[in-house]
């Protein structure tokens, strides 16, 4: 039996794989259990894995190290290359408002912190690594770790407060975003709402019958309005017209107008008259209109076409059909254009049945292709990820440089691959099993590998006069601000569910709490806010951690 006891005691590959193995699978199992309707998810995988440690098991540290390391890299450049398409569209249009959000998290919870000072009893720096703890920020830590340094102070306890208080500051907001939903979340608060105007097209048949725009062409009308819409049916009596930008208006001409969600009033007014009719179903038969003129969805799988701009493809004039729409993962464009195609688009072009084909085998359209992931540009991704976060960045009146280290550089780099590859030609996608498949290894991965070396040491640091103390202070410091700010936002009724769980979860740079939440909540929301808010938020930690020991101390 010794050679059993040898797989769990004994360090080498096989035994590494086989305890990480092991923690992760009983973890996952466990996620599964719910209770009353709730379940921690793959949070689990952390206790089992601080279980396992606090039962003497371990691996050797370098290649623990190795796999923390490489878990999170993998799991946060897969989620920065999942949102990137979308990131800089809900940016624009809500992004300054949910970085605004979760300012408020981290400001409530410093002032927090500090106000904590005097009723503790706790030291500056010692609250400083409780803060660093609660909000699972390692690199903060290391900024107040080298501000002490340069003052000549020591810094042993600061470190020892924050691992005291990390583990309970993973879970923390988790607990919180379960209080939420239980006590404070209403079934309408669930539903997702889009964080960008350009989520949905809008179809609507209109009639021509303002005299503005009789007998014009439609490229002059497109060019008298600054507003984005394509015409992608075009009736005159009986007669079904493939429109083109030559093609002339007349009056009572009936047309049919993909655009965006807001545009609706403006087509009106453009056109003159809204015909009764609901296009926007999602069982219309698109080709049951007219047996001449069929609609079909090709699979964008050419990566020559990838980065290619709408217009520079000339679809209308080589090869007689409207590209009408354009999804990309569940987001429909408009297919304007200035609209660039990214490799796994799915184009909806508007023809004859024989110019149909001929577009389709422009595309494409192999669906075989697209089940191969792309696993090559995701380690190039990752690579280019670590580099940037090696990357000092100096802060005027700071003695030491910013770093956005292994969780800050990859999930920046995935979203600039999956926004920007496509203007450079760079194929990014990869297909949505693979990305959850990887996103969810990875993770399980670090939180293995965290839970096994936070659990060696668990218990003896808590019975230390001073371990108790901190943890339940660490607690508070992570739950409180979260949970206020978190109820707050969801009184707003401006944000689903989903969205106000990724903000928490990216101010407090909890990666394992955001899988909770993509277990828990529909859609993408939660994903996108944290991406969205997480660069800015850890920044902000570590500055205001090196700030707090610089003045105060």
């Amino acid at each position: 039996m010794n050679y059993i006891a040898s797989l769990f005691t004994i360090h080498s590959s096989i035994q590494t794989v086989v305890i990480v193995s092991l923690i992760i699978a009983f973890g996952l199992a466990l996620g599964k259990i719910k209770v009353k309707g709730i379940s921690l998810g793959i949070a689990w995988v952390f206790f089992v894995g601080i279980l396992a440690g606090e039962m003497k098991l371990s691996i050797d540290h370098n290649i623990l190290d190795y796999i923390e390391t490489f878990g999170l890299s993998m799991f946060v450049y897969c989620l920065g290359l999942h949102v990137g398409p979308n990131f800089f569209g809900s940016l624009k249009s809500e992004g300054m408002a949910l970085n605004l959000w979760s300012l408020v998290v981290i400001i409530a919870g410093t002032l927090f912190s500090l106000l904590l000072i005097p009723v503790t009893d706790v030291s500056l720096p010692n609250m400083v690594g409780l803060l660093c703890g609660a909000t699972t920020n390692t690199p903060a830590l290391g900024a107040a770790t080298q501000a002490l340094a340069h003052l000549g102070l020591p810094n042993s306890s600061l470190a020892l407060a924050t691992a005291v208080t990390y583990p309970l500051g993973v879970v923390g907001v988790i607990v919180a975003m379960v209080i939420i939903r239980k006590f404070f979340v209403k079934p309408a608060d669930l539903e997702v709402k889009s964080l960008s105007d350009d989520d949905h097209t809008y179809i609507a048949q209109f009639d021509v019958i303002n005299p503005a725009i009789v007998g014009k062409t439609i490229g002059d009308i497109a060019h008298m309005t600054n507003r984005k819409f394509i015409i992608s049916r075009l009736w005159r009596g009986k007669e079904v017209i493939l429109p083109k930008a030559d093609t002339v208006l007349h009056v009572n001409d009936s047309v049919l107008v993909v655009t965006n969600r807001n545009e609706e009033e403006p087509m009106l007014l453009l056109f003159g008259k809204k015909e009764d009719r609901n296009w926007n179903r999602n069982n219309v038969d698109w080709n049951a209109i007219d047996a001449n003129v069929e609609s079909r969805v090709c699979v964008l799988t050419r990566p020559g076409l990838n980065g290619k701009r709408l217009r520079d493809i000339h679809m209308r004039a080589a090869y007689g059909v409207n590209v009408s729409r354009v999804v990309r993962g569940d987001v429909k464009l408009l297919a304007s254009d200035d609209l660039r195609l990214q490799y796994g688009d799915r184009v909806t072009i508007v023809g004859k049945h024989e110019d149909l084909d001929n577009a389709e085998h422009f595309f494409g359209n192999s669906v075989k292709t697209l089940e191969e992931p792309n696993i090559g540009s995701i380690f190039l991704g990752i690579f280019l990820g670590l580099a940037l976060g090696t990357i000092p960045i100096a802060i005027p009146g700071m003695a030491s440089s910013l770093r956005l280290g292994i969780a800050g550089g990859p999930i920046i780099m995935g979203i600039i691959v999956g926004a920007l590859g496509p203007k450079t030609h760079m194929i990014s996608y990869t297909t949505r099993s693979a990305s959850l498949m990887l996103r969810k290894l990875g993770l399980a991965l670090y939180l293995a590998c965290l839970g096994l070396d936070s659990g060696k040491d668990f218990m003896s640091t808590i019975m230390r006069p001073e371990g108790v103390a901190w943890v339940g202070i660490g607690f508070l410091i992570t739950v409180i601000p979260v949970l206020i700010i978190g109820v707050i936002a969801l009184h707003t009724h401006k944000y689903d569910f989903g969205t106000i769980c990724g903000i928490l979860c990216g101010s407090m740079a909890n990666p394992m709490a955001l899988g909770y939440a993509n277990d828990t909540c529909k859609g993408d929301t939660a994903s996108i806010s944290y991406a969205t808010v997480y660069p800015l938020g850890m920044f902000i930690r570590v500055v205001i951690a090196q700030m707090l020991i610089m003045i105060f101390v």
